[in-house]
């Protein structure tokens, strides 16, 4: 080889090595073309910028260096691609250095030098813009670009979201990475977590949009961290792809991004009520003894758990011989009694021959394989496990098939699927190279990592959902990415019994609501160590206002039954528990509106007023629905706590004491107490108590009227909690409206639906009035006065209405 030669060589090499660690950015636009709501603009380097308008509120960026764009596909999304709404306006234009595209809500200019962008309202307010916006890196390693988009910081900027981050409500000056992991006995500011959801809203200058990075490979976040006039996010391959989401306020950025990803279908209302698991009851005589304890102490419970000790050795879809012997029974006798069972399911298959499953995946070739060929090993509990690609429409198929033993034959209720980050002892998650189908778009585990979770819960959902039918399915996971609430409900993962554990679930719990999953809960009292009986009764408290409510333990660590703790605390817990049984109705109301319109069902103060800078820092109040406004006590020894109230009338759920908003109150709170407040003008549905959901016949709702000075609406929502009837119209929507004088109020229901609930009549009881009510009158016909004594202790005025009044008056 001459000199010449050995030279070029050289120089290839050098260059590809220093390509590799070079930033490259887009050239000059050379060329644009609108095709409908689409846009794309070619750089003379190769670049692109694919805009698509997918609705007036929301806009996709779609960028691409010289290799062009891969097919459009997302687990995000039901069908993999958005749902497109035709804009009402839109306008295009060519200006002498960037291009305007206009909607009906927004601006976007896309600069020709660079292919930078900004985004403005249409009154001019600059929402987001640029900093060096898109640029990448190649790796040489894995031959991916590294796609980074960075944004100048505006003035006044606050940052919420991104899922289940164990940190401050506010994540302006942080960063965090999605990567699900298997975070065992994390603390705050632990990082990354189980759950990958790549949402964040921004709030400036009293306008909020948000940012939906959808990117499956391991991706991050800075939040003006390394650079205080900087926020940026990358990812270690992929796309740079991402929408941008017009409020302008939080709780429309939230709605919109849970549309867009599509709201799940609605719960049994069982799965509402409290729950039970512990790792690990067994056997038989155990589980027997658990339901016995709930039922002789009269404390309401829905469902209890089964850990992984019910299976043979660790092997999913079998039950231990010695265990459970009759499953079959022992699952109809808890259901007899009100109970539902449910079981864990983790992805792992124990490598046995002789195992029924595992020797059946073999045979249809379901599981993941390294780069060249040998199938993916790792050990789990039942030891070394091969682990089904669940990104394969065929084995998403067998594996729901799986369930037809566990929920038609023997009478399971729902599953939980645990370990599905996925989590492997040997080294945490699956090497890089073991490769997946990605529903045929062949991918490493780099990209499919953060979706093995969530598309396990997908198959999960699909075999408890066809073998439970008529019935409705209910599925818990681990692990989730951006849409994976339309599959399951969720836990917050193995926390630890502490006070700084009880204030995260708070935390944790309001942070993965706004990031469109509501169905969240924490492990209540802690899983790991063992709580005193304040921090309990405290922990049960919060999680009555929680969606998922469970208390769940490791069993190293001693029990942690309602009971566990002596009888004063055991009493506090039911009190709690009875609480949460009552407010059933006002519960399912809030999913069904989560279910139609992605409002998230827990909601943090800044959430409810943007205007009000006071709620921008506030972490611990937050609303359940429209109208309770709670804020857990998380410190020992404590007898109440200050909290802000947003601005508004406040009724103090407890005595009825009156409170203006807009600043801070103190709530008196034992530990038969929790701080909550009630709106002025709310209508609260609740039930009577009952052990179970289905115990008795409702044929009286409690409804709750307090009083205001003006004009609020109120929602109740009933289906009767099970089956699809719902889906063909078999449901009832109550609108209520309370108008308040000085002298007299007026509640006023108006039916849509023709569904007919139990119950038949009303109680009404009257919070607040300014004035001794002389008379009532139902449609126009007298009404008798009752007096009716609450579990508060307190006595007020009501009267018994029919179900189908249209107005009730009060003077």
């Amino acid at each position: 080889m001459n000199e010449h030669n050995i030279q070029e060589n050289n120089y290839m090499l050098n260059d590809l090595a220093a390509k590799a660690k070079q930033e490259f950015f887009p050239g000059k636009v050379v060329a644009s073309q609108q095709d409908g709501s689409d846009f794309v603009f070619r750089c003379d380097n190769g670049a692109q910028l694919r805009l698509e308008v997918i609705t007036d509120k929301v806009l996709r960026f779609r960028y691409a260096s010289e290799v062009g764009f891969a097919p459009d596909f997302s687990y995000a999304f039901p069908n993999g691609v958005p749902a497109r709404q035709a804009p009402e306006f839109l306008e295009f234009r060519e200006r002498p250095d960037h291009y305007r595209i206009t909607t009906d809500r927004l601006i976007c200019t896309v600069a020709k030098d660079g292919l930078k962008t900004r985004v403005l309202d249409r009154s001019g307010n600059t929402l987001v813009q640029d900093e060096k916006g898109y640029h990448w890196e190649y790796d040489y390693d894995t031959g991916n670009d590294i796609v980074k988009m960075s944004k100048q910081v505006q003035s006044g900027v606050h940052y919420y979201g991104l899922g289940d981050k164990p940190d401050n409500m506010n994540l302006r000056g942080k960063r965090f990475t999605n990567w699900g992991s298997d975070t065992y006995g994390y603390v705050k500011g632990s990082d990354p977590l189980y759950k990958n959801i790549p949402l964040y809203l921004e709030l400036q200058q009293k306008i909020a949009h948000g940012i939906f990075f959808d990117n499956s490979f391991k991706a991050s976040f800075d939040f003006a961290a390394e650079r205080a006039d900087v926020t940026s996010f990358w990812a270690q391959g992929g796309e740079m792809n991402y929408y941008f989401i017009y409020g302008p306020s939080l709780l429309e950025v939230t709605e919109e991004y849970t549309r867009l990803t599509c709201p799940p279908e609605l719960p049994p209302l069982w799965a509402l009520g409290y729950h039970q698991c512990k790792w690990s009851y067994f056997p038989e005589s155990n589980v027997k003894e658990i339901a016995k304890g709930f039922r002789d102490r009269q404390i309401p419970c829905d469902a209890l758990y089964l850990d992984i000790d019910y299976m043979d050795g660790y092997r999913c879809f079998t039950w231990s011989p010695t265990h459970f012997p009759e499953p079959k029974r022992m699952v109809q006798e808890l259901a007899q009694d009100g109970f539902k069972t449910i079981v864990i399911i983790d992805p792992g298959i124990k490598i046995d021959p002789n195992y029924r499953v595992f020797a059946e995946g073999l045979e249809k070739d379901v599981y993941c394989r390294r780069a060249d060929g040998p199938l993916m090993k790792g050990s789990v509990w039942p030891g070394l496990c091969n682990f089904p690609d669940y990104t394969r429409p065929d084995v998403r198929e067998w594996w729901a098939g799986l369930f037809k033993g566990l929920i038609e034959e023997t009478g399971v209720r729902g599953v939980w699927n645990d370990m599905n980050e996925p989590a492997v002892f040997e080294k945490g998650t699956f090497p890089d190279d073991v490769r997946f189908d990605y529903d045929g778009h062949p991918a490493s585990h780099k990209k499919a990592h953060n979706i093995y979770g969530m598309q396990m819960a997908r198959a999960t959902n699909e075999g408890v959902k066809q073998f439970s039918y008529p019935n409705r399915p209910f599925t818990i996971t681990r692990s989730t990415y951006a849409g994976g609430q339309r599959y399951s409900s969720a836990w917050t993962g193995d926390n630890i019994a502490s006070w700084e554990h009880l204030w995260l679930a708070n935390i944790q719990c309001q942070r993965l609501s706004i990031s469109g999953f509501s169905f969240i809960g924490s492990d209540i009292g802690g899983f790991i160590d063992t709580p005193d009986g304040e921090l309990y009764v405290r922990w049960v408290a919060l999680g009555a206002f929680h969606p998922f409510f469970r208390t769940h333990s490791s069993g190293d660590h001693g029990d942690q039954e309602p009971w566990s703790f002596g009888e004063n605390f055991m009493e506090l817990a039911r009190g709690f528990i009875e609480l949460r049984y009552r407010l059933l109705p006002y519960m399912y109301s809030t999913f069904w509106q989560y279910v139609s319109q992605g409002t998230p069902m827990l909601r943090p103060l800044a959430f409810l007023d943007q205007t009000d800078t006071d709620t921008y820092l506030r972490m611990a109040e937050f609303s359940l629905g429209d109208h309770l406004l709670v804020c857990p006590i998380t410190q020992a020894g404590a007898d109440g706590r200050w909290m802000y109230l947003p601005r508004g009338d406040w009724f103090y759920y407890y005595t009825d004491e009156a409170k203006s908003g807009g600043a801070e109150v103190w709530a008196a709170a034992g530990l038969d107490r929790i701080p909550l407040f009630v709106r002025a003008g709310a209508v609260i549905p609740m039930y009577p108590v009952q052990q179970y959901v289905g115990e008795k016949v409702i044929d009286e709702v409690t409804l709750h009227v307090y009083y205001k000075a003006g004009q609020e609406s109120s929602v109740l929502y009933d289906d009767g909690g099970e089956g699809y009837g719902y889906q063909s119209g078999q449901s009832t929507t109550r609108r209520f409206t309370v108008t308040g004088t000085e002298s007299g109020l007026l509640l006023q229901q108006a039916t849509e639906g023709d569904y007919q609930p139990s119950f038949t009549r009303y109680r009404v009881v009257l919070h607040g009035l300014p004035f001794q009510p002389a008379a009532y009158s139902t449609d126009g016909q007298p009404a008798e006065a009752v007096a009716v004594t609450l579990e508060t202790g307190l006595t007020l005025p009501g009267v018994v209405v029919d179900a189908t009044f249209t107005e009730l008056v009060v003077g």
